[in-house]
């Protein structure tokens, strides 16, 4: 199972093996029980975390596993976030010192639990003002990012919130005119 996991404007693609979920479930367990004690999250102390903050806390930790580069750590807190929220496609980690502030990304919207519905997606029949539209399709299309030796960007789907990575790029340059193509693309979608 596949979560992508979005960090600043970079994103992440991890793979989680299916058997993993089922293996790590003591581990899962262990986790859910450290939480059950409260976690401080940011300025605020959650005496009892419920499902969505228990997996912003994992999102956390899975972030600083992937600056550490810590692997096993990494498929583990992605995994839990599979495991305890069904139909979850993506993570928008807060980098700013706010778990609280995390989102889910959810297969399709009638799946998101309504405390998960932070983001500000318009519907793809919904049209915007010109600098609504910006701003919306300056979240929509991330900037460009290295994998290895070549370039990428991803889009986000307006009707499953899903993000889309481009194909691998050769150069820096070429990605950010195939960057700025999907950008005007999403512009005009959203304006009519």
């Amino acid at each position: 199972m596949k979560l992508n996991v979005i960090v600043d404007e970079r994103v992440y693609s991890v793979d989680v093996p299916p058997p993993m979920l089922v293996e790590a479930e003591d581990f899962f367990r262990t986790l859910d029980h450290d939480m059950d004690h409260g976690w401080q999250m940011g300025p605020e102390f959650i005496e009892n975390p419920d499902k969505l903050q228990r997996c912003q806390i994992a999102a956390n930790k899975l972030l600083t596993s992937l600056s550490g580069a810590n692997e096993t750590m990494v498929l583990l807190m992605a995994g839990f976030i599979l495991k305890r929220l069904p139909g979850v496609t993506g993570v928008r980690i807060d980098t700013g010192g706010e778990m609280l502030h995390t989102e889910m990304i959810y297969e399709k919207p009638a799946s998101r639990p309504a405390v998960a519905q932070a983001s500000s997606v318009p519907s793809p029949t919904q049209k915007l003002g010109k600098l609504e539209a910006m701003e919306q399709a300056g979240k929509d299309v991330t900037k460009v990012y290295q994998v290895g030796k070549s370039y990428r960007f991803a889009v986000r789907d307006l009707r499953t919130g899903e993000w889309l990575e481009s194909g691998p790029l050769n150069s820096e340059q070429e990605a950010y005119e195939k960057r700025m193509q999907a950008y005007k693309r999403r512009l005009d979608e959203l304006t009519g």
